[in-house]
């Protein structure tokens, strides 16, 4: 999900205009096309795919058991979010996965957030390692984060989801994981060229994704 950088709420969604549409005429700028590569391929359902697994193989002290719950995690916070975006898209909801409306977005978090509660339940009933299961807790508190400053204003989703993954394998694995906060800066980058979101929007996503080690830590 995504929003565009102006902070009035106004997208170019309702004319079929804007940067989620191609031209028939013009190829994109070269460095257009090298952020759309880069907000595609690291976008939320990526992210915590990878990101929980790792999470989940750590958190069950290298048991590959670990790899199952992170996948749950991975299902319930990125994959079925993602499929109630492209399912909606069918509908003819929203014009692509960066649903730019901010106003239209709120289904989409409270989507995730039952996703995962639901998640949490299956791990406190399957008696998941904590780590995996304090992590899913960060996230949906998270999302809390989003929803409430989504009411007023833009937040970038992508940068939120980046900076959770790395600050999250950060504390579960080894500080040197602070390293992959250059892909964090990748998406926030990938968005702000992208028209998406400001470089303040991005910047508040990926400290919010970064809060998640408090909630962690707390845990």
């Amino acid at each position: 999900m995504s929003t565009t950088a102006d902070d009035t709420g106004t997208t170019d969604t309702d004319t079929g205009t804007g940067p989620d549409t191609p031209t028939a005429t013009a190829p994109a700028p070269a460095p257009a096309s090298v952020a759309r590569t880069v907000t595609d391929v690291l976008q939320p359902r990526n992210v915590l795919l990878a990101g929980m697994l790792g999470i989940g193989l750590a958190a069950a002290g290298g048991d590959w058991t670990g790899l199952l719950w992170g996948f749950l995690g991975a299902l319930c916070a990125g994959l079925i979010p993602a499929g109630y975006i492209e399912w909606e898209r069918g509908r003819g909801t929203w014009g692509d996965r960066h649903v730019v409306d901010r106003t239209k977005r709120a289904p989409i978090f409270f989507v995730i957030l039952g996703s995962i509660g639901a998640g949490s339940v299956v791990m406190v009933l399957g008696n998941a390692p904590t780590g995996i299961l304090v992590a899913m807790l960060a996230l949906w508190v998270m999302t809390i984060g989003l929803l409430a400053v989504n009411t007023v204003w833009k937040i970038s989703v992508d940068s939120a989801v980046a900076s959770a993954a790395v600050s999250l394998l950060a504390v579960v694995h080894s500080p040197w994981w602070t390293a992959a906060y250059a892909l964090t800066a990748a998406v926030c980058w990938s968005r702000v060229a992208l028209g998406y979101h400001s470089v303040a929007q991005t910047l508040a996503g990926a400290g919010l994704g970064a809060a998640t080690t408090v909630a962690y830590a707390f845990g």
